[in-house]
């Protein structure tokens, strides 16, 4: 297996630190998945035990002015590496007003992605700060589990607010309760609602907008102002909004009632999928 890719690009080089910022918010350990076209960072909880999964996809050659990679084998023209997101991000925030970055796959008595930053200094000599990231390759067995999620045949899908309007709304119901009702209809509305022994509060957003329905989809049939709901955990919720840097060029949220939610993000040359499980 042999990954090298370089960025000599300052305005990649800011989108893809920022990306790489965002992950680290979602995920604690991700999957990094290198092939020919495209990187993937991955997070594969099970929902049905509660957890999240994220598909993060970015088309390389949008990103990078050198990319070259051998996979395990011709058939399998891919390289899967479980690494600690952080560790990726705080590398790259050295890379700052950097001349070039880049990155490779090494074995340093154990397997890493090293990231070299070139930097140009005061004297206009340069010099190179080196990260070696630690990884573990993930075996092609288990590949099967880090696949794209598929998306569900949803009841209800909106367009979402100015997700920072929507981060402060969020955390402001964190201190009341630690769950959360989002709703949303066919007529553009969605509500966040919150409901304890003591108190029920709601926040509505209107004139939303509702995407094109596939033309396969159940919702077509659909009372459009009736209710689709699922009830989630509030700090998942909030870890997603919190994890966003700029704000998207498209943001949709699909609802499969008393399910799951699966957020839509595109940014410029970034696709985020992000799925949040009904509580039980």
């Amino acid at each position: 297996m042999k990954f090298r890719a370089k960025i000599v690009d300052a305005a990649c080089l800011n989108h893809f630190t920022r990306v790489s910022n965002m992950i680290a918010k979602l995920a604690k350990t991700c999957t990094l998945r290198v092939s020919p076209e495209k990187l993937n960072f991955i997070l594969s909880d099970k929902l049905a035990s509660g957890g999240v999964s994220m598909w993060c996809e970015l088309e390389q050659e949008n990103f990078f002015s050198e990319f070259q990679m051998e996979g395990v084998c011709a058939e399998n023209n891919e390289i899967y590496l479980e690494l600690t997101s952080e560790n990726l991000a705080r590398a790259l925030k050295t890379a700052q007003n950097a001349r070039s970055l880049k990155i490779k796959l090494t074995n340093k008595h154990f397997p890493c992605l090293t990231v070299s930053v070139e930097l140009l200094s005061v004297s206009s000599s340069t010099r190179v700060v080196t990260h070696d990231i630690p990884i573990k390759v993930i075996p092609r067995r288990l590949w099967k589990d880090l696949q794209e999620p598929a998306v569900p045949d949803f009841d209800v899908s909106i367009y979402l607010p100015v997700l920072k309007t929507m981060k402060s709304v969020v955390e402001k119901m964190k201190n009341i309760s630690n769950h959360l009702v989002i709703e949303a209809n066919l007529n553009g509305e969605l509500n966040l609602k919150i409901e304890t022994e003591l108190v029920c509060v709601t926040t509505h957003f209107k004139d939303l907008g509702n995407p094109p329905l596939a033309s396969k989809s159940d919702s077509q049939y659909r009372n459009p102002g009736e209710m689709a709901e699922v009830n989630i955990d509030i700090k998942k919720l909030l870890q997603f909004l919190a994890g966003q840097q700029v704000h998207p060029t498209k943001a949709v949220c699909n609802i499969v009632s008393n399910r799951i939610v699966h957020f839509d993000l595109l940014h410029e040359d970034v696709s985020l999928q992000y799925f949040i499980p009904a509580l039980a």
